[in-house]
């Protein structure tokens, strides 16, 4: 098997055997990949702290050895690309990443490379590790309509006078309501829009959403996703999300 350097964010770990664990990681070269870590877990002074590595949205530069036949890859070193200043410590925060790791565990399928989307992962977990509380909040929303963006359905158009619906299924504004259940309007309609048309995560600090709105556009944004994902399933996360951001 060949060595390779490349980044990962860490999407899953569980324990093996004894002191290893298998890790999901989104790596920048391979995509989606499972690697056992051994050692990890052992009690010795050399493998102290060893473990915290492999918390879920850990963002790490790995040498992993690869071969494209076997479905379990092995991790030889590992150190932090982008060491956390508060977001495995800020309850909102770590709730933010968690959700947002559980949509990536839900959303990608295939261990298939794609760089500008690791790019925004990387980029949303970093900006949620220094952002204001109001960007945390507003964080999963936007996160959930890039990354359709990412995937290749994109949301089209802007609310209008003339263009008041949503149509959830084609991912279009349009000028009259759907024949199916799947839109919004009004509101809703009109937040999604402006989310949509954000350009700096900093522009989320300007979103002001009550706790209502808030819920009910995670609660579409991910029926969205659904939309347009095969197998995607529920957001076990989605709850907590919303007691926490109140």
């Amino acid at each position: 098997m060949q060595l390779h350097n490349t980044k990962g964010i860490v999407l899953r770990t569980v324990k093996y055997g004894e002191s290893s664990v298998i890790t999901t990681v989104y790596t920048e070269l391979f995509g989606v990949q499972s690697y056992i870590v051994k050692g990890v877990r052992q009690s010795s002074k050399k493998s102290s702290g060893k473990s915290t590595y492999f918390q879920a949205a850990a963002i790490l530069d790995l040498s992993v050895y690869h071969n494209e036949q076997k479905h379990l890859q092995f991790i030889k070193e590992y150190a932090w690309a982008f060491p956390y200043q508060s977001l495995m410590f800020d309850v909102i925060k770590n709730c933010v990443a968690m959700y947002i790791v559980e949509i990536l565990l839900h959303a990608l399928k295939q261990p298939e490379a794609n760089p500008e989307l690791f790019n925004f992962i990387e980029e949303t977990l970093q900006q949620l590790d220094k952002g204001s509380l109001t960007e945390t909040a507003n964080l999963p929303l936007y996160f959930m309509l890039r990354l359709g963006t990412e995937l290749g359905f994109q949301i089209q158009g802007i609310y209008s006078n003339a263009t008041p619906y949503l149509d959830l299924r084609e991912g279009f504004f349009v000028e009259n309501e759907p024949i199916h259940p799947n839109f919004i309007t009004t509101e809703l309609a009109d937040i999604t829009s402006q989310i949509n048309s954000i350009v700096f995560y900093s522009d989320l600090s300007h979103i002001k959403l009550n706790k209502i709105v808030r819920r009910k556009l995670l609660e579409i944004f991910g029926q969205y996703l659904s939309l347009h994902i095969s197998d995607f399933g529920s957001l076990k996360s989605l709850a907590v999300l919303q007691e926490i951001l109140g």
